[in-house]
């Protein structure tokens, strides 16, 4: 049975509200059309500012949950129009929302944008509130795009990693069908575009690093980069996950303090090589097998990052998804369609492998249009 969902994803880059309709025939998805809406700078700036403790922060977020949704809705309506779609014909909306804080040490995670606003403004039924139930089983609540990985990217014979680079990086690892007593793993690996963006940001008043070019070129600082994974999130154990929490600004102009004479490409370089090395080590620690790796989300356009991650994986063959017959941009928002469709059909979202439950959950609540 062919059904249609929409996925809505905005990680912890901030770049825009990404979103997806998306065709199912059993977990084989067929991208109808994508759009993309950029934050209007004020609602970014208020966004920056929940991820962090600051003043009155419960008033502050009562006036950002709905801004969201009505972003979230746009984009939705948008999407219609660009897919040629009725409300009627979208079994459902998978919104992930925005994360504004990710401490599951603390047994907490946060995403926010209303969705009965979402519900109200499409006419569609929305599934939100991805993360918490799988917390409440005593899971990390993230990563959850692995349970989608497993369902489309996995090989019958291949050993395979999936690397999804967005503001932070997160790796799946796939073991073949007919071996697959392995479970399925995966974890965050640490920071992915998101200092890089910082740091763009700050030196030359750009979004982002575009195709790698500052960081390409001058070589990376080698005792820069080594303090830099003197952080201790490297070398916690498997299933963990982060987020803007820990690798923010403070915390990069913290690890820069006797690094003020590098230059700003020179930095850049090695931001984009710990982002590399992260991923490679993370790699060869848990699933040094791997025959081949696909990268998608953001990182995956940057020509750079992606010469520095071939340099630490010397012999295995690195890819994009679209190798695979999706659109690395969009493998995100088509999970949370995914998640959606799982949600209707009453099957368990989450991988406890990954993220620590103590068993499979039925993921998302639901509300209806």
């Amino acid at each position: 049975m062919s059904d249609i969902y929409i996925g809505l994803m905005s990680g912890t880059s901030l770049d825009a509200m990404d979103g997806v309709a998306v065709r199912f025939d059993g977990n084989s998805p067929t991208l109808l059309a994508h759009h993309s809406s950029e934050w209007p700078a004020g609602l970014k700036k208020k966004i920056q500012q929940l991820c962090q403790p600051g003043h009155d922060e419960i008033g502050l977020l009562a006036e950002v949950d709905p801004a969201i949704a009505y972003v979230a809705a746009a984009t939705v309506n948008e999407l219609l129009d660009k897919a040629g779609l009725g409300a009627d014909q979208v079994k459902a909306i998978g919104s992930h929302g925005q994360t504004v804080r990710h401490l599951p040490e603390s047994g907490y995670t946060l995403q926010i944008g209303d969705p009965n606003i979402l519900a109200e403004q499409t006419g569609i039924t929305v599934v939100a509130d991805f993360r918490r139930r799988d917390m409440a089983a005593g899971g990390q609540g993230a990563p959850l795009v692995p349970a989608f990985h497993r369902g489309v990217f996995t090989s019958e014979t291949r050993h395979r990693v999936i690397v999804n680079i967005g503001g932070i990086s997160n790796i799946t690892i796939l073991p073949p069908e007919n071996r697959e007593q392995r479970p399925v793993t995966g974890f965050d690996t640490g920071p992915g575009n998101l200092l890089m963006d910082y740091w763009c940001q700050q030196q030359w008043g750009q979004a982002y690093d575009q195709d790698g070019s500052h960081a390409g070129r001058e070589p990376h600082d080698p005792i820069l980069l080594e303090t830099l994974l003197s952080e201790p999130f490297f070398r916690l154990p498997a299933p963990k996950s982060t987020g803007r929490e820990l690798f923010n600004p403070a915390w990069l102009n913290t690890m820069l303090e006797g690094f003020r004479g590098l230059s700003p490409s020179t930095i850049q370089a090695t931001l984009c090589r710990l982002t590399a090395r992260c991923i490679a080590d993370a790699i060869q620690q848990h699933a040094p097998e791997t025959d081949e790796v696909f990268t998608c989300g953001g990182g995956a356009n940057n020509n750079t990052l992606m010469a520095m991650l071939q340099e630490e994986m010397p012999g295995t063959r690195l890819g994009s998804t679209a190798g695979l017959g999706v659109d690395p941009q969009w493998v995100e928002a088509i999970a949370f369609a995914w998640l959606a469709r799982q949600n209707m059909l009453q099957l368990p979202g989450n991988l406890p492998a990954v993220t620590g439950a103590s068993g499979l959950r039925l993921l998302g609540g639901r509300y209806y249009q």
